[in-house]
């Protein structure tokens, strides 16, 4: 496999309330090349799912909320994945430019990712992987494929011009409430979410802080279902979690202890950041409130 080239890093400005406490530090890393792949089925139906996420619960922050498209590939067998719309435009993109484009693509912005989170269902057959990239690492774990007990309510909506019944059920800590349409009968949905007595098409949790609508779908789709061949962190779904607060809490020490250099934090008045290494406090929660235990 060829290593995965670094070609432009951003260190973002610092968010920060109006009280001027920070409140996210975000580390950009933009690379030339497309890891490997490998196909692990064909793909029969494609959904393509608004995925938002708050990112303060406080409410100091302006920009509060971050989207991302995500497209729910539907194989055989109950097999799925979950992934980033963006970074299957962002890879196919880097495919089609030479090594000179490369760097002008990524300072106009071209080559930002999206959500780097993949589920897969039934993948193998009874459980559920999970992979994602934080900073450099790229992390996978198994778990078993989630039991949720759902209870179907009495809301009525509609989305895409089909009729959507409503259910809810309490997932890892969050109450969430989903709609489904008998008219696509897949026991399927967007993220870990499944399991109704047909495709969910809508989901948010009660507080409003994730939220996933379907937006577009195709009944007859020949993208294969693919699975980055890259060196994989294989470990279980609480060290995920907690290598994930670790750089969410301290990106650049992160990068650091991952033996990939020091970073130098400036503000926008180009003055040393002197605590940039000092953990923050996140003013979010995983969508996973159970993560902690």
């Amino acid at each position: 496999m060829k290593k995965t080239a670094i070609i432009f890093m951003a260190i973002m400005t610092l968010a920060m309330a109006a009280s001027g406490k920070v409140m996210r530090r975000t580390l950009g890393i933009f690379q030339s090349k497309v890891p490997e792949t490998e196909t692990i089925a064909p793909e029969t139906m494609e959904f393509v799912y608004d995925y938002s996420w708050c990112n303060d619960t406080t409410g100091q922050l302006e920009d509060n909320y971050t989207t991302d498209q995500m497209l729910l590939q539907i194989g055989p067998d109950g097999l799925s994945k979950f992934s980033s719309y963006k970074n299957l435009t962002v890879d196919s993109l880097l495919m089609n430019i030479t090594p000179e484009q490369v760097a002008e693509a990524a300072m106009d912005g071209k080559l930002s990712n999206g959500e780097f989170m993949t589920i897969f269902k039934n993948y193998p057959q009874g459980k559920l992987t999970h992979t994602e990239k934080i900073c450099m690492d790229w992390f996978c774990y198994e778990d078993d494929m989630p039991e949720l007990e759902w209870e179907l309510t009495d809301s009525v909506t509609n989305v895409l011009g089909y009729e959507c019944h409503s259910a809810v059920c309490n997932f890892r800590g969050r109450e969430w409430m989903a709609f489904y349409s008998e008219e696509i009968p897949l026991m399927e949905g967007p993220w870990k979410l499944y399991g109704l007595p047909g495709l969910i098409m809508k989901a948010s949790d009660k507080d409003g802080h994730y939220n996933f609508e379907c937006i577009g779908l195709k009944s007859k789709a020949d993208r294969p279902i693919t699975m980055y061949k890259v060196p994989y962190n294989t470990t279980s779904r609480a060290k995920y979690y907690d290598a994930k607060h670790r750089y969410d809490i301290n990106p650049y020490a992160y990068y650091e202890e991952g033996g990939h250099g020091h970073i130098d934090v400036y503000d926008e008045e180009g003055s040393p950041v002197l605590d940039a290494y000092d953990p923050i406090e996140l003013p979010f929660d995983y969508i996973e409130r159970d993560w902690r235990k």
